[in-house]
């Protein structure tokens, strides 16, 4: 096979499994549009998520490669690593939709009635929401990017193995770099490219009316990536 080929078919693989793949770029938008993250932090966590995505299939298959276990049981290890990352982002999604109604059941917006000493009556609606900080909000919110991290480590990219076992047959370690390093960086960059591109074509849509629902719908979201990824739908 010319190198050149293997490299083309290792892009186009990188590319390919992440586009069809939502759970690569979802979860990212939904949380950054619900906690109101700047895109610089955003793309910031992608890139860590998208790094320890990459990595984990790629020890897994090194080891595979210079060790001597066959493709198949490769696939099987990496098919098992799916399942977890599936379940863990089910379970993730699923908690952080009852915490989103949760928080907005309680900042549901409620009456203050004033009485003034002149005998003046007035009511005005607010919600706490932004009334102060709780310090385990804060701890949330801190824990949150590293259960993103864990998940897509533990999440497989499959269809980088076959690519690392050509060139690990042909004794040819250079190319073998060569491929996984073009695989990894096409996977990262797609994945900040389709984060990028919904975050600015969101911002153009009006969510007011669901506002207060937005963690809410971020783990529906997420949830959904994981009932995808693990059910085929």
């Amino acid at each position: 096979m010319n190198q050149n080929i293997l490299l083309l078919t290792a892009a186009s693989l990188g590319f390919l499994h992440t586009i069809l793949g939502p759970d690569h770029y979802i979860p990212f938008i939904a949380i950054s549009k619900a906690r109101n993250w700047g895109i610089k932090k955003t793309l910031w966590l992608t890139t860590i998520c998208g790094i320890g995505h990459v990595l984990g299939s790629i020890i897994i298959g090194f080891i595979g490669v210079f060790s001597g276990i066959a493709l198949g049981k490769i696939e099987v290890i990496e098919s098992h690593r799916g399942n977890v990352a599936s379940y863990l982002l089910i379970a993730f999604g699923l908690i952080y939709m009852v915490y989103g109604f949760r928080l907005a059941y309680k900042n549901k917006p409620h009456e203050h009635i004033h009485v003034h000493r002149d005998g003046t009556v007035h009511t005005h609606i607010h919600t706490h929401k932004k009334e102060h900080s709780h310090v385990h909000t804060d701890k949330k919110k801190k824990i949150t990017p590293w259960i993103l991290f864990i998940i897509f480590v533990l999440g497989p990219c499959e269809v980088l193995i076959p690519v690392l076992m050509y060139p690990a047959a042909q004794n040819n370690y250079g190319l073998l770099i060569s491929a996984t390093l073009v695989f990894a960086v096409v996977t990262i960059i797609t994945m900040l490219g389709m984060v990028v591109l919904i975050l600015y074509s969101v911002n153009f849509v009006q969510f007011r009316k669901i506002e207060k629902f937005s963690h809410a719908l971020a783990g529906f979201l997420i949830l959904i990536c994981g009932i995808a990824i693990q059910f085929g739908i």
